[in-house]
């Protein structure tokens, strides 16, 4: 059994949301947990989270949403995390600097990124982190925090990633790993399986070989066999691994 820790699941990414899960089920992805980054996929995520028994969600808004939220959304978001049993994350929340270059913005991001850490802090909760091009200051941040997550999509260094690990962070490893021109291969050789958490980020960054067409939690498997051929494992060894990784993390009910 697979869990896809992070996945994008909406009407609007899909023609056929039910198909998309029996895809994942077929495919021995039995679990999936849905990011709902922004006001207007929250209450889509918990209909889903309604309907599935095998859908969980993580709730938060992602740093670019600065401009679109006020202090009673988050005030919402963490009465539906503090009473919604399948709510199992802040996030994904964090910092993205790919499109800003102003100290303002950035200032904002930090300022929503802190807020939510804080809420995380209060409810007991772990964080789903969103980072792009802003290592140094999300480190910064989370190093003021006694908080445990998901670094979701993690690209970076071998350094980078065992100081993630020693605030008691696990990657999130998706498609990305398969790629002719990732780096991250060789970073994953010296890194713990018991670090590794496996995702999707569906509907983005199909994994090889369906790279090009719209990613779904059903290819989970072709990036557990690509960490499998790395560690030198058997793919059924990364399966059970990774899924008890996802399960003690996000304390899953199944």
């Amino acid at each position: 059994m697979f869990i896809d820790t992070h996945t994008h699941l909406s009407n609007q990414d899909y023609d056929d949301v039910d198909l998309i899960v029996k895809n994942a089920v077929d495919n021995n992805v039995k679990y999936l947990i849905i990011s709902c980054c922004s006001m207007d996929t929250i209450d889509e995520g918990i209909a889903l989270a309604d309907k599935y028994h095998n859908i969980f969600l993580s709730i938060g808004l992602h740093p670019s949403e600065i401009f679109k939220y006020d202090s009673n959304d988050l005030e919402y978001i963490e009465n539906i995390v503090k009473n919604n049993k399948k709510v199992v994350a802040v996030g994904e929340i964090g910092l993205d600097y790919h499109y800003i270059e102003n100290a303002s913005d950035k200032n904002l991001q930090k300022e929503l990124f802190i807020k939510q850490l804080d809420m995380a802090a209060r409810l007991s909760k772990p964080v789903v982190i969103h980072t792009r091009e802003a290592t140094k200051d999300t480190l910064d941040i989370l190093k003021s925090y006694n908080l445990i997550g998901d670094i979701h999509c993690f690209s970076g260094s071998l350094e980078i990633a065992r100081e993630y690990i020693g605030l008691g962070y696990k990657l999130g490893i998706g498609g990305v790993l398969t790629f002719k021109n990732s780096k991250l291969p060789v970073v994953l050789e010296s890194l713990p399986i018991e670090s590794i958490l496996l995702e999707t980020d569906s509907p983005y960054l199909a994994p090889e070989p369906v790279r090009g067409i719209k990613n779904e939690s059903s290819n989970i498997p072709y990036i557990a066999k690509r960490i499998a051929d790395i560690k030198k494992l058997s793919t059924e060894e990364v399966e059970k691994i990774t899924t008890n990784n996802a399960i003690a993390l996000f304390d899953l009910d199944i």
